[in-house]
């Protein structure tokens, strides 16, 4: 089901028939089942007309009746029963059928391509998994079966009606053919009016996300007004798509009823005089009059279904839509042929050990890289690029920095690193293999992100640990909890480890979430471990000791890290400079400050005034770091 399909879907009553009636796919069992026990009810209720018709008749001319009473009971209980079991038979498929869209949808939207989360928001997408879906259900499990046993319901009241009196039933269908007319001027307007109410009942989701996500600055600025005045609009033009579906729907079961009821009256009226005069018993006009107000049920379910799948089409069209979006494959297993085992320290520990491509190609150092950029251009939209032939290697041991202006491409990298976006031109190597060769899952399994906005979900402080490797053993867990200086946090938090954490981490400091997420990463052993600005929330103390941690993970790993603190790009072993999305300079700190006059002039802004009193610009012109 696609985007493309929806748009070439036959907008007419058949094609949403059609359209839905393929929603049920692997539920076809269900629909005839629920058919079937429906029709049988209603064959019980046509039945029941022709019992009261002969009881009239039998007592008219004197005869016993009780054994028809009797069938008439048996027939109604009957009925009743059937139509219970066949309704939950519906409930049920309908569910199911909610429930496999669902499933489809959230694979979807958490594998889209990054760039659609940029031109979709969050909340809408949501609304699609939620209420779209919620609408759909009673149209599959209502509107599907009610339009086919409704119309073959009428259809065999009609046909009883016609063996009665063919002259009553011309009146009769002369109104209902009136009110059919009404409702289908009306029903284009419906599925316009549902579609535009549920892309507004969308947009307020997206805008009540948007507020609850920034939760703290909305307070901070004493916002809360602005944003329920903002999110109000939406919930208004959500009111007023409604209002207008409802109007329309309203003028359609009116004209229905007015029909039913107007040939109820004209039947009632003129085969009163046909039975005055002898033309029908009385017997006939009790039948007939009970078909046409049992033709009243059929009706208007059939026009009801209709109306519903009309606006079951609008959520369909956004489910399609979603459905349809450009998403990420679902393959996230390294190629066997291409992996080897890291032999690690702590062999009882059972955690899911890094998996390292095999050395192809060996460089002037005799190693291949554990990362390789080659004249990589990128740009998130055309025309305006941000990379502009960036070129650098990472070694498998070391630390890595990358510096620069806001701007430069930094976060960029990382992002083309972790695959979320491909490069528009230039080449991206691990370990020698280009990674347009690899899966993005064969590459992610070799890498670890400490983002700068770290991510902490809701659940316990070991879930979000051990959220990279849910089977990891109670000795890894402890050993980078005590590596990322979290031994307070467990102390602290009742439960310690098994201790639930807020909304995003709203328990823990902004250090202590950017903790939690490095031990995250240490506990998934990557042969490349990604660091955005890892001391931004740290005090000097905890720097300190994430310094020193650092240098023992770039004995086991490589790393790359994107700094602006000069304590932090001092202690690596090469610092890659960017400027304007190309690398302008690259060495180790002491070096570049001698060779690059765009480094010095990013030490300088960086560096405090050395303790003889030299200021950092001129410590730089010398040649001299700065203390940090």
């Amino acid at each position: 089901m696609t985007a493309a399909t929806t748009k070439t879907a036959d907008r007419s009553t058949w094609g949403a028939v059609a359209t839905m009636y393929r929603l049920t796919t692997g539920h076809r069992a269900s629909v005839v089942v629920a058919t079937v026990l429906t029709l049988a009810g209603s064959a019980l209720g046509l039945a029941q007309p022709l019992v009261a018709r002969n009881i009239v008749d039998a007592s008219g001319h004197g005869r016993t009746f009780w054994p028809l009473l009797a069938l008439l009971a048996t027939l109604f209980a009957t009925e009743a029963a059937t139509g219970a079991v066949g309704r939950f038979v519906l409930e049920r498929m309908g569910e199911g059928v909610v429930r496999g869209l669902r499933h489809s949808l959230i694979g979807r939207l958490l594998r889209l391509e990054m760039s659609q989360y940029q031109q979709h928001r969050t909340g809408d997408l949501i609304s699609r998994v939620t209420t779209d879906t919620t609408l759909l259900r009673d149209v599959v499990s209502q509107a599907l079966v009610d339009l086919v046993t409704g119309a073959l319901a009428a259809a065999g009241a009609v046909v009883l009606m016609a063996w009665i009196d063919p002259l009553l039933l011309l009146l009769v269908a002369l109104t209902v053919a009136t009110a059919a007319a009404v409702v289908a001027s009306l029903l284009k307007g419906i599925r316009a009016a549902s579609a535009h109410m549920q892309g507004s009942v969308g947009a307020v989701a997206a805008e009540l996300e948007r507020a609850l996500g920034a939760l703290p600055m909305v307070r901070v600025h004493r916002a809360e007004d602005r944003e329920a005045t903002r999110i109000g609009k939406r919930v208004d033009a959500a009111y007023d798509a409604g209002v207008r579906t409802a109007k329309l729907a309203s003028v359609m079961s009116p004209a229905v009823e007015l029909a039913v009821q107007g040939s109820f009256l004209l039947v009632l009226v003129i085969g009163g005089l046909r039975v005055n005069g002898h033309a029908n018993s009385l017997g006939d006009l009790v039948a007939f009059l009970l078909y046409a107000s049992y033709l009243v049920l059929p009706l208007s379910s059939v026009f009801r279904a209709v109306g519903l799948m009309q606006r079951g089409m609008g959520a369909y069209q956004r489910i399609a839509q979603a459905l349809g979006l450009p998403a990420e494959p679902a393959e996230y297993v390294e190629p066997l042929d291409l992996v080897e085992p890291v032999e690690r320290a702590a062999p009882d520990v059972s955690i899911a050990r890094a998996a390292v491509p095999k050395r192809v190609e060996r460089t002037g150092t005799g190693e291949t890289p554990a990362l390789a950029l080659h004249d990589v251009h990128f740009g998130y939209v055309p025309d305006r690029p941000v990379l502009n032939g960036v070129s650098f290697t990472v070694p498998h041991h070391g630390q890595v920095a990358l510096v620069g202006r806001s701007g430069a491409g930094k976060s960029t990298i990382f992002a083309l690193v972790a695959r979320f976006y491909e490069p528009d031109s230039g080449t991206l190597l691990f370990d020698g293999r280009p990674a347009a060769e690899l899966s993005r899952g064969a590459c992610r399994t070799r890498i670890a992100v400490v983002d700068q906005n770290t991510h902490v979900v809701h659940g316990s402080l070991r879930d979000n640990i051990t959220y990279a490797v849910p089977g990891a053993g109670d000795a890894e867990v402890r050993r980078v909890v005590e590596l990322a200086q979290l031994d307070g946090v467990v102390r602290r938090l009742p439960g310690g480890l098994s201790g639930v954490l807020g909304e995003r981490g709203n328990t823990l400091s902004a250090g202590e979430r950017q903790r939690v997420a490095l031990a995250r990463a240490l506990l998934a052993r990557p042969a490349l471990l990604l660091l955005d600005e890892p001391t931004s929330h740290l005090d000097a103390i905890n720097e300190t000791a994430l310094t020193t941690l650092m240098k023992e993970a770039a004995q086991e790993c490589a790393l790359l890290v994107i700094a602006h603190r000069l304590s932090t790009v001092r202690h690596a072993d090469r610092i890659i400079v960017l400027e304007s999305g190309r690398t302008v300079a690259s060495g180790p700190h002491e070096e570049l400050l001698t060779t690059s006059s765009s480094y010095r002039a990013l030490a300088a802004g960086q560096m405090l005034r050395p303790a003889d009193g030299t200021s950092g610009a001129a410590a730089a012109a010398h040649g001299r770091p700065g203390t940090p």
